[in-house]
């Protein structure tokens, strides 16, 4: 097994360092303090390709595997969890129209979103659904050539900018008044209403919304699948793109650690330098030690994806369970040896902190990822 990165992929990580020191490494600061996007960084992706990444080749992409998303947003997170979600909601927000689309859909849709023309949103959770889909309430029925969308929706990242939404809705069967979980591609129009945006601790540089969807109209030409398909592909979205949040998390592990050891070398107690204390030496291999098994176990499951094997829906929860709690440790640790200075501004650890929080909770909290696994090794009936 070779655990290298091939010249393809270390190409990526490479020019994906080179943008973030030039566009975000200085301002993920200024980000956190003022909040909002930061439309010239999506620009700067945009030119670079960044954004592309999620897409394959034939629709403007550059390729489309979760292990090239992981490999990028890891290097993004290093600097900013806020300026990544410019990609990974870039991804969430249309995998399921790469994976369920048909080829007209995805030529209509994916080339726009590829070049960052156009921004996606997920539309998934609601007041009173998030984690269980089939308790969704927002409906879609059948008007003449167009579904009338009605309901709300919560936390819906860039749910104000994006131009189009991955929608999960309940279509309503005229004869039966069966309600089936469907997905929809919404385009921004006529009731889609921002009827709240959220004030959160952390990743302020990404907004998050409520939408009040009002008799939206969405074309029965954009329905994904059939009606009904619509849980199948939120777990499927959900399989590519838990990755992705184990690789956040990867980042901002990662970049503490890195904060932490030059602290130790450089912080003098006593005239020397506290990385000469054994208890602090403990904790920075206990961080490390936790940050490599994470990024193994991430990078692991996103292969394991682009391979279609079976187990991907396991393997992934794997990544996003571990590595979220993994980093709200270390980066915790990383306090720890900061100390008074961890605490403050001076130092990224305690937005890394905040940022953090977030990832064990969004696309499906840790409890749900550890239900999810155990019952994949259980088998049927649990």
């Amino acid at each position: 097994m070779d655990f290298e990165l091939d010249k393809d992929l270390l190409a990526l990580k490479e020019s994906v360092q080179k943008v973030v020191q030039e566009t975000v490494a200085a301002r993920a600061g200024e980000l956190d303090e003022i909040g909002g996007y930061p439309w010239d960084i999506k620009e700067a992706f945009a030119e670079n390709k960044i954004l592309a990444i999620p897409f394959p080749k034939e629709y403007g992409g550059t390729g489309g595997t979760a292990l090239q998303m992981c490999i990028a947003t890891e290097e993004v997170s290093k600097a900013s969890c806020s300026v990544a979600m410019i990609l990974t909601g870039q991804c969430l927000g249309s995998a399921a129209i790469t994976i369920a689309g048909t080829e007209e859909q995805k030529q209509r849709f994916l080339p726009d979103l590829a070049s960052g023309k156009t921004l996606a949103a997920y539309g998934l959770t609601e007041p009173d659904a998030g984690s269980d889909v089939a308790s969704l309430q927002t409906t879609a029925v059948r008007d003449g050539d167009d579904y009338v969308v009605t309901g709300t929706k919560r936390f819906i990242t860039y749910g104000d900018i994006a131009d189009v939404m991955t929608l999960f809705v309940k279509t309503v069967d005229p004869n039966t008044k069966e309600k089936k979980v469907s997905c929809l591609v919404a385009e921004k129009g006529p009731g889609w209403i921002v009827s709240k945006l959220e004030h959160k601790i952390g990743i302020k540089g990404s907004t998050t919304t409520e939408l009040f969807l009002d008799g939206l109209r969405v074309p029965v030409k954009n329905l994904l699948g059939k009606e009904g398909d619509g849980f199948k592909i939120a777990m499927q979205v959900l399989d590519k793109t838990r990755t992705t949040i184990a690789a956040q998390a990867l980042g901002m592990a990662q970049s503490a650690l890195d904060c932490a050891v030059q602290f130790a070398r450089e912080h003098l107690e006593g005239g020397k330098p506290i990385g000469r204390k054994q208890g602090i030496q403990m904790k920075l291999a206990d961080m490390e030690m936790k940050t490599q098994a994470a990024r193994c176990i991430s990078l692991f499951a996103a292969d394991r994806y682009d391979h279609h094997d079976p187990n991907q829906s396991r393997y992934s929860s794997c990544a996003k369970a571990f590595a979220t709690d993994m980093a709200m440790e270390v980066i915790g640790a990383a306090i720890q040896v900061l100390g008074e200075y961890g605490y403050t501004k001076q130092y990224p650890v305690e937005r890394m902190f905040r940022d953090a929080k977030v990832q064990q909770i969004y696309e499906g909290t840790n409890e749900i990822q550890r239900i999810v696994i155990a019952r994949s090794l259980l088998g049927k009936g649990f």
